[in-house]
């Protein structure tokens, strides 16, 4: 569609949006009514919210609408998910300036349900509002089908450490495009759109899962959110941890240790999950520490001690770069 969104008009861009989801059977009512209806078989809903601020979370120059529609569902499916639960909506709000043209909201719209496909789940409304840069804020919803959530405060002494999807890739591709460059392809696309194992999640839950995150902050940070609510320490085997040879490579490129990206970096939203010692976990599960009890070290080391390097992401005190 050509145009930009001022010409087209907020009824006329609600329209081009939704006229291009999809649905599933737990969506009672879709988008066009005053509220979305879901069905919530369990009775309870997981919900989760978060922003994504242009020049912030994402650039144009760097990633497409497609690209950012998939990265803003996958973060907030991916919480979801780590909480045990099956994702089953997601609502848009959106804020966007009169002279943006048309395809950038319906190409993101487009990213928004492809990824939503993914996971299971749909988009079920939202809202649209004239600004002066573009904002996208999402909400999902899940169900967690008669499991109880697992949260970050049940790890106890003794359970496993194990994680599945990928580490350091979203950071080791935003340093190739910091730097320029769009190659390694396989690592820049990760930073763009991120593939979280949604289904890893309830699956963790019916085996046992103690405590259980998404990789959205850097891994010592997030088993550091785990270990604070869990009251314990965190113990992370390095050598347990694969690194990919062309991510050995681009660390050498640019001057920076890859387990600094493994550990710290985020956004790939992978599921870090502690579990009961004698749990048989699939083999795509990978053990890389142990819960201990507390004592005066930080809550969170890496082979006995502390990580000295800065890492990780505080949204008011900054991304920290190597």
């Amino acid at each position: 569609m050509k145009g930009t969104v001022g010409e087209l008009g907020e009824f006329g861009l609600i329209r081009e949006l939704t006229s291009r989801l999809t649905t599933t059977p737990a969506v009672r009512v879709g988008p066009g009514d005053d509220a979305a209806v879901v069905a919530a078989p369990d009775r309870r809903v997981v919900a989760s919210t978060d922003i994504l601020l242009e020049g912030r979370h994402f650039r144009r120059d760097w990633s497409t609408a497609y690209d950012v529609g998939r990265k803003a569902a996958a973060q907030n499916l991916a919480d979801i998910a780590a909480m045990g639960a099956v994702p089953t909506a997601l609502l848009l709000g959106l804020v966007v300036p009169a002279e943006l043209p048309v395809t950038w909201p319906s190409e993101l719209m487009d990213g928004l349900r492809d990824e939503c496909q993914v996971a299971g789940a749909s988009v079920v409304g939202g809202d649209v509002v004239r600004g002066d840069t573009i904002m996208v804020s999402i909400t999902a919803l899940g169900d967690l089908r008669n499991q109880e959530p697992v949260t970050r405060a049940g790890a106890q002494p003794g359970d496993l450490v194990a994680v599945t999807g990928w580490l350091g890739w979203s950071a080791a591709g935003y340093a190739v495009l910091a730097r320029g460059f769009r190659s390694p392809r396989a690592f820049v696309e990760a930073h763009r759109r991120p593939e979280p194992p949604y289904h890893a999640g309830p699956a963790a839950a019916g085996l046992g899962a103690t405590a259980m995150c998404d990789v959205s902050d850097g891994l010592i940070a997030d088993l550091g959110h785990i270990a604070e609510a869990s009251k314990v320490r965190i113990d992370i085997r390095s050598g347990a941890i694969d690194i990919p040879s062309q991510m050995n490579d681009i660390g050498q490129a640019v001057g920076v240790d890859p387990m600094q990206w493994v550990l710290t970096g985020g956004e790939d939203h992978a599921i870090v999950a502690t579990f009961p010692p004698d749990v048989k976990l699939p083999a795509r599960w990978k053990v890389i520490g142990e819960v201990l009890n507390p004592s005066a070290l930080p809550q969170v080391t890496v082979d006995g001690a502390p990580w000295t390097s800065k890492g990780g992401w505080d949204h008011f005190g900054g991304d920290i770069e190597s």
